[in-house]
Formats: structure tokens, C-alpha cells, sequence
């Protein structure tokens, strides 16, 4: 006799509450638990790059820049999901909780290979139901390519920058410099 598959889910506070105690961080896919991997070198210096820039800019305003330990919150009829995002900008003054974010104006994920193809289907498709988003960033890692997303009216507008493009977000009225994006990893992408 065969065994019937088992369905474990867990709930969201379940999810929530064992993510605050885990020394491996997880994002969550309605009542499944996605186990997140580590980033490379060059990784880190684009999202680091980022980040800086970003959060330097927006000194002295209500947004916040946060880097990969914060999560955002997707939560929809049909959809529950908590992801990590790489860089993630939110101007909400009133955030309902100290752990995720719901109300991002700016959401950027750096691509690695095990990764490219969610980030660019499934977390656009998720991240594009978020009625507060502006824009969203994929940014290759191993060349100097960066898919910008903006959101306007239930539509999706992708434009694609690269070399010596300047990348002008919205969200937060911050142009930069492709290059400038890639300096810390210059040698490798732009060879």
C-alpha cells in the first residue's frame, strides 16, 4: 500500500515566530518555507553599493533603507509571502511590524544564478501586486545589466540599462550611474 504525500504548512506566525529565533533565514511561499542560500562576493559589493548610495540619499527623510535582513510582506486573497529582498526602500511612517515591511516604494534584487529566474518571474509577479511599489531592480552580477521595472496603474514597464547608462528611481528622485553601481566589481564586468 502507498503512502499519501503529507502537506506540511506551517501559518504565518508560526513562520514569523521561528524566523525570529533561526540562524538560517527563510522567506515563506503561502504555508511553505524556502531555506535561503548564501551570496557571492560580487553579491554583496553591488547590493552594499546600493544600499550606500540609497541610503545616503534619503538621509533626512521618512524612508528607510534596508539590506537583505528585512523582509517584505506580500500579502494578497490568494498570496501570503515574506521575501528578503537584496536592497528595499519604504517611506511608510507607520510600519505595522518591527520585522517585515509592507509598503516599499523601492525593491531591488541582485541575480544569482540559482535565483535569476524567480526573481525575474515569481517575486516580479509577487513584488508587482504591492500597491505601494514604484519600481523594482534585478541587477546581474556578472555583467553590467540592470532590468528597472516600474509600476504605473496595474501595468509593469520594463527598461533595460547597462555600460554607461545613468538609472534615474523615482521613488526616491536618485539618479545613478550604471558604472558607478558596478565600481566595486568594475574589473570582473566590464572587462
Amino acid at each position: 500500500m502507498a503512502l499519501a504525500p503529507v502537506d506540511i504548512r506551517i501559518s504565518s506566525e508560526e513562520y514569523l515566530k521561528g524566523e525570529n529565533s533561526s540562524e538560517v533565514k527563510h522567506e515563506y511561499d503561502n504555508g511553505y518555507i524556502v531555506a535561503m542560500v548564501g551570496a557571492s562576493r560580487n553579491h554583496n559589493l553591488i547590493a552594499l553599493t546600493l544600499a550606500s548610495a540609497i541610503k545616503q540619499h534619503t538621509k533626512g527623510t521618512p524612508c528607510r533603507t534596508y539590506i537583505s535582513d528585512m523582509k517584505v510582506r506580500i500579502q494578497t486573497q490568494s498570496n501570503d509571502l515574506f521575501y528578503y529582498p537584496d536592497v528595499m526602500v519604504s517611506c511608510d511612517e507607520k510600519p505595522s511590524s518591527e520585522y517585515y515591511e509592507e509598503k516599499p516604494v523601492l525593491i531591488i534584487e541582485v541575480l544569482s544564478p540559482s535565483t535569476e529566474t524567480r526573481d525575474k518571474l515569481e517575486k516580479l509577479t509577487a513584488y508587482s501586486s504591492i500597491s505601494s511599489l514604484v519600481e523594482y531592480l534585478t541587477v546581474a552580477q556578472d555583467k553590467a545589466e540592470i532590468n528597472h521595472y516600474s509600476m504605473s496603474e496595474g501595468s509593469v514597464f520594463m527598461t533595460q540599462y547597462q555600460d554607461d547608462d545613468l538609472i534615474t528611481l523615482s521613488s526616491i528622485n536618485l539618479t545613478l550611474s550604471v558604472k558607478d553601481i558596478y565600481a566595486d566589481v568594475a574589473g570582473k564586468v566590464f572587462e
